[in-house]
């Protein structure tokens, strides 16, 4: 690709008309909103180098995060550093990986050594993490540049990112309404140009929800296919092994080809695992959106999608079946989205009440023994006996759905029943109320979406697939199947090609 092509990629240049040959635009201009990938490339070729095009988007970060509060900490002078190493080693022929030179950023909840790792728990406020987190480490060594971290809920646990240490992150599509939550930052900081591609996690839909809302592209991997060691409070590397059972860390990038390589960084086994045990991405079933075997999902009492995504939806549906793709409404046989709902709430309060410290236990045990019918009481005071035959449930859930992938490819749902919605921060999740069209809908309506693809642990891809009548980005959810991450993340690349990818919010060029 060519400065030329670079330049008419990112929408600065008209396609008609030469450059003028004294033309000097500012080292990054016109790269913004770029691919990852692609600016990994113009970094190889020579057309730009990290060390400019990380100047760049620190400019662009003091030029913007103020109005988006994206960023909470930034890492300037070791990301200067960081690129000045790796235009070395370019000019020595080394290559670090398929990121190398490309600036990135990372959710707050992931530990960066000597860095705040809060959740934003305010007792943390002063802490620093003693290393880098397994799956930031990757990224670093696949030749990324690190330039800071963003904002999060407090414990990662809502649909907003907002907390008292480090305030609210605005949309940048409309600053009055939130970017999703948990990784609600980091979709902000990309859908802006401020840097190339993310880190994220998600337990329910933390990934999924700020994609849709920002209108990017987010990936769920297939659980424990990407390291959580390093995601805990103040930064503690955690013990080797452990699973929440639930919750994935995984990308957030402009592109699915971005999705796609760094997946290939972030997966596989680390620590004494590695002396046995070795992971390949398996190959996406399809390559080409005829003939792929697709079923659907897009309507549900439980969280009817608004008369602003539904005709997104339909568009999308429909672009489908013009290129041929085979579609089929309706869940599997034996699968019940009520009861995985509940099934889900359930060991997520568990696993949420496990890792309380000792006097928070006590303190939440003595409030919902007085308040029985408290919406987590159940789970959090749950036997074992009685939480592992919701696990056995669970697993027969994720059966029903393998049995399913032998007829079908992938399975579509909304990525959210809503467009972003304005910031709340009145009450709590069980209390709040979120506007639509049709009048005010209950807040945990945002959870029956994300529960099917959370409780199986199969492997869940957010797209953009176009915008609705209040130009808000609404997004796609495809599942695939338990460990074959490739399929979604390629059929989200290929109908990509078909309808459009992401667009750059309006006000945020260079």
């Amino acid at each position: 690709m060519t400065r030329r092509e670079l330049l008419i990629s990112a929408g600065t240049l008209a396609a008609a008309g030469p450059i003028p040959e004294a033309f000097s635009a500012p080292a990054g201009a016109g790269l913004d909103f770029i691919p990852a990938l692609d600016a990994a490339a113009a970094i190889r070729a020579k057309r730009v180098s990290s060390l400019e095009l990380t100047r760049h988007m620190l400019a662009r970060i003091e030029r913007y995060n103020p109005q988006l509060n994206a960023f909470v900490y930034l890492m300037r002078e070791r990301a200067l550093a960081q690129a000045r190493q790796t235009d070395a080693a370019l000019a020595r022929g080394v290559r670090l990986g398929p990121f190398h030179g490309v600036p990135i950023c990372v959710k707050e909840s992931f530990a960066v050594q000597g860095e705040p790792d809060t959740w934003g728990i305010v007792a943390f406020k002063n802490t620093r993490a003693p290393a880098n987190a397994v799956a930031v480490q990757r990224l670093l060594q696949s030749g990324a540049i690190l330039l800071g971290g963003t904002n999060v809920p407090l414990n990662l646990m809502d649909w907003q990112s907002y907390n008292d240490i480090y305030g609210t992150t605005n949309n940048p599509w409309d600053l009055a309404r939130t970017p999703g939550g948990s990784s609600g930052g980091s979709a902000a900081a990309l859908a802006a140009g401020l840097a190339y591609l993310s880190l994220g996690s998600d337990i329910g839909g933390s990934l999924r929800v700020p994609a849709s809302f920002c209108g990017i592209y987010s990936h769920k991997p297939t659980l424990d296919l990407v390291s959580l060691n390093g995601q805990v409070p103040g930064g503690a590397p955690g013990l080797p092994g452990f699973t929440t059972g639930l919750a994935v860390a995984g990308p957030l990038a402009r592109s699915a080809r971005d999705l796609m390589a760094a997946l290939t960084v972030l997966g596989g086994p680390n620590g004494y695992r590695r002396k046995a045990w070795t992971w390949n991405l398996p190959p996406p079933r399809k390559r080409a959106l005829k003939g792929f075997r697709i079923g659907y999902m897009f309507e549900s009492s439980m969280a009817e999608p608004t008369t602003e995504v539904q005709p997104v939806l339909e568009r999308a549906l429909r672009a489908l079946e013009r290129a041929g793709a085979k579609l089929a409404q309706g869940w599997p046989p034996g699968y019940d989205l009520g009861e995985a709902s509940r099934i889900y709430l359930l060991l997520l309060d568990a696993f949420n009440f496990s890792t309380e410290g000792a006097a928070a236990q006590a303190r939440d045990r003595a409030i919902f023994r007085k308040n029985p019918k408290h919406p987590v009481a159940a789970g959090a005071l749950i036997s074992y006996a009685d939480w592992q035959q919701l696990h056995f449930r669970q697993l027969f859930y994720r059966a029903i759905w393998q049995r399913y992938f032998e007829q079908f490819d992938l399975f579509l749902m909304p990525a959210s029943f809503t467009v972003a919605f304005p910031h709340d921060h009145q009450g709590d999740l069980f209390s709040r109320v979120i506007p639509t069209p049709a009048g005010n809908r209950p807040y945990m309506q945002m959870m029956p979406w994300m529960v099917t693809a959370t409780l199986t642990g199969c492997p869940a891809t957010a797209m953009p697939i176009g915008q609705s009548s209040s130009r808000l980005p609404v997004g796609l959810q495809i599942m695939g199947p338990y460990w074959e991450d490739a399929t979604p993340i390629e059929f989200a690349r290929l109908f990509s090609e078909d309808i459009g990818g992401f667009s750059a919010p309006a006000g945020y060029g260079g």
